[in-house]
């Protein structure tokens, strides 16, 4: 068989309606911007992979306009005409020369597998190990702000058996406001479903002492990312005293800094990200440390479209343990889709298909009506 070498790289930034308003701490979405990365290759493959970050500069170190410029001038050159089916190697000369830019990294990376993938006959999953699970469950955060909503919204997907898991984004308004919000919302649903916060780093340490004590005794079950990223300290002795588990979720920008949390003892969960680590290979790295420390699992996401959605999922379906389910709803929060096929959401779980790379194909038609000009 003759060598694919890559021909070309192509960032297309995508802007996508959502359904409502999404409120976290740091920002309010009114829509999802997508960079959807193409790689073509010599031997007719085209290899397809998503990067996509929340609201900007918002959330992170990287926007859509930085990935897109990042890859046309940077990564491209180093990637078009090296061999398309040595993902290691190529991943390697990235590395080199190339710090940081973990969106614009996993963008490629997923790409370079779904290439592979049809290349073999193969799906992702396949590629990283093996799938242990055809399917992932899979939480749905509820970010209107308002209770009342917030509650109705929860009785509608679980009476459709679509979400069992609910996830609220608090820290924007003052702390007993959120207490109140969070606790009303798990006193409606009681045991019928499992319901978590996400602070996104918007609390201190005093109000954190307080909150998660509250949120804990009211039957809240996982806790994330309640102060800042930088006060490692602080989560360590938040981690000792909480009655609720606390996730880790912006405290882990890369594979380096997992390890560096798992040794001090900062969290006992681990949101998994491949955006933030680098791919779905970095990302089950980061998982590896965290079984071998004894950490738990939850699959996180970027609230990506369906193809990063799908690249997380492949690589989430190799863990022996995901004890805190996943979060990969991101193309439900979506008006309209730009692959020809939707996501398959049923029975609470994301189906994973077995059909060769990431199991998707774009819709070119869509993909231009959205692609920014």
């Amino acid at each position: 068989m003759s060598q694919a070498l890559i021909e070309r790289l192509e960032a297309i930034i995508v802007d996508l309606p959502t359904i409502r308003p999404h409120k976290l701490a740091m920002h309010t979405m009114q829509k999802q911007t997508l960079v959807i990365v193409r790689i073509r290759c010599s031997d007719g493959i085209e290899g397809i992979g998503e990067a996509t970050t929340i609201g900007g500069l918002a959330y992170g170190n990287e926007s859509p306009e930085s990935i897109k410029a990042n890859l046309d001038a940077h990564f491209a050159p180093l990637l078009v005409g090296q061999d398309a089916s040595n993902i290691n190697a190529l991943m390697i000369r990235l590395d080199k020369a190339i710090k940081g830019n973990t969106f614009a990294r996993s963008g490629v990376e997923s790409a370079l597998l779904d290439a592979q993938g049809k290349r073999l006959g193969l799906p992702v999953s396949e590629l990283l190990g093996g799938r242990v699970r055809d399917s992932l469950e899979v939480a749905w955060t509820l970010a209107s702000g308002d209770t009342a909503r917030d509650i109705a919204e929860a009785e509608q997907m679980l009476e459709a058996r679509r979400h069992r898991i609910f996830k609220l984004k608090i820290g924007a308004n003052p702390l007993e406001q959120d207490l109140r919000h969070v606790v009303a919302i798990k006193k409606a649903l009681g045991d019928r479903a499992s319901v978590r916060v996400d602070v996104n780093q918007y609390w201190d340490e005093s109000q954190a002492i307080r909150g998660c004590q509250v949120l804990g005794e009211n039957g809240i079950d996982l806790i994330e990312q309640p102060i800042s990223r930088i006060n490692r300290a602080g989560q360590i002795r938040l981690n000792l005293r909480s009655p609720a588990p606390i996730m880790a979720d912006e405290s882990i920008e890369s594979v380096e800094d997992a390890f560096s949390l798992a040794a001090d003892g900062a969290a006992s969960v681990f949101a998994l990200k491949i955006a933030k680590n680098g791919g779905p290979r970095a990302v089950l790295r980061t998982a590896q440390i965290a079984e071998a420390a004894g950490i738990a699992l939850y699959g996180g996401t970027m609230l990506e479209g369906s193809v990063g959605t799908l690249a997380s999922a492949h690589a989430f379906i190799t863990l022996k343990q995901l004890t805190w389910a996943t979060e990969l709803f991101g193309p439900l929060l979506l008006t309209e889709e730009i692959v020809t096929e939707p996501l398959q959401y049923r029975d609470f779980q994301l189906h994973v298909p077995r059909t060769p790379g990431l199991g998707l194909t774009l819709d070119e038609e869509r993909l231009a009506r959205f692609a920014r000009r």
